[in-house]
């Protein structure tokens, strides 16, 4: 990895404050009972940086609700963001597992996700319409459904997720030569796929050996109000719940790890410096425990309120500072290393 950016001052407080973990970080107080899961072989904790590849309700504007409709439609900024974002963490020598709305395949111009592919970036499937998998009703499987049921009628909901993901997979093939790399449900559940061996199994009938679905609830803020520490710890404690783990069915499960950039900046409508304080408390967290950390965020909502990369480029510095303690890596290696 190269060096990180910023004076000798700031790479010192970088190490500072990944060697003494949560005690420099004013979270001394936390109840961590309950110990996180070590997934590594080597006892090393595993940073990764996902970035989903779709369109955002509410972002760049707020009264953007279209794109709840049009989930594959990237825009140029979309695009732009998740292709320099790549190259930047593949300079800092990781890389990031990216995971695709099938949608996406049907526009003019792909030419830019094998590009990512041939850096060394993973690319995962994430549904053709970025559909809820839990749904119980077709009216529940995406609001393009809602408003063009023609498109599903007479389909049972079972089947209608299987081939969403099923030609997911083919479309990114046929389109890009990408090979599958991984599934993440569109929405992150806290329960994940507790109770769905209906679900789990349809996974590993298509060949899907882990899955992102998990999204453990957390503290969050009303909109517009500064963390306090009482929602940072709640957020870390969290991370406890976010570590993998294994269906009955021997899925394994690599859930997401909070806060998210639609967590922060929809729902709590932060500032940037908030969320990046409640990124490095987290990633500070994983380092010293020797866990995981699964970095969600969306190019379409991180683009617009992080156009710099600081999120990014924080977490590649906390690694880097951390030396053999951490190191960044794809979904993949994860689920072989918890194997």
């Amino acid at each position: 990895m190269i060096e990180p950016h910023g004076s000798i001052a700031r790479r010192k407080w970088l190490q500072s404050a990944t060697a003494f973990g949560l005690s420099g970080l004013g979270i001394r107080g936390l109840d961590l009972s309950l110990q996180a899961a070590t997934s590594s072989a080597n006892g090393k904790a595993q940073i990764a940086i996902t970035l989903d590849l779709e369109m955002s309700r509410n972002f760049p504007r707020r009264e953007d609700l279209h794109w709840d409709y049009e989930k594959g439609n990237l825009d140029d900024a979309t695009k732009k963001y998740a292709v320099e974002a790549g190259q930047r963490v593949k300079a800092r020598g990781g890389c990031i597992h990216y995971f695709c709305v099938g949608r996406v395949l049907e526009q003019p111009d792909v030419a830019w996700l094998p590009r990512l592919a041939q850096l060394g970036h993973p690319i995962g499937n994430h549904t053709y319409d970025h559909i809820n998998l839990l749904a119980r009703t077709n009216e529940d499987l995406q609001f393009r459904f809602q408003r063009a049921p023609w498109l599903i009628q007479g389909r049972s909901v079972a089947d209608v997720i299987h081939e969403n993901i099923r030609v997911t997979t083919v479309a990114l093939k046929q389109r890009t030569a990408i090979e599958n790399r991984g599934f993440r449900t569109p929405g992150g559940f806290n329960t994940g796929l507790h109770g769905r061996e209906d679900l789990q199994q349809m996974l590993l009938d298509l060949g899907f050996k882990w899955v992102s679905s998990l999204y453990p609830a957390h503290a969050n803020t009303e909109a517009k109000q500064e963390p306090n520490e009482a929602v940072y710890d709640g957020i870390v404690q969290a991370l406890n719940r976010a570590q993998p783990f294994a269906y009955p069915t021997g899925l394994i499960e690599i859930p997401m790890s909070p806060i998210s950039d639609i967590g922060a900046f929809r729902t709590g409508q932060w500032k940037l410096e908030w969320f990046l304080e409640a990124v490095r408390r987290a990633v500070a967290w994983t380092i010293e425990h020797k866990a995981v950390f699964d970095f969600l965020a969306h190019p379409s909502c991180l683009g617009v309120v992080d156009p710099e990369f600081k999120t990014i480029d924080l977490i590649c510095d906390l690694v880097q500072a951390a030396g053999d303690a951490a190191g960044i890596v794809d979904l993949d290696q994860i689920a072989g290393a918890f194997r």
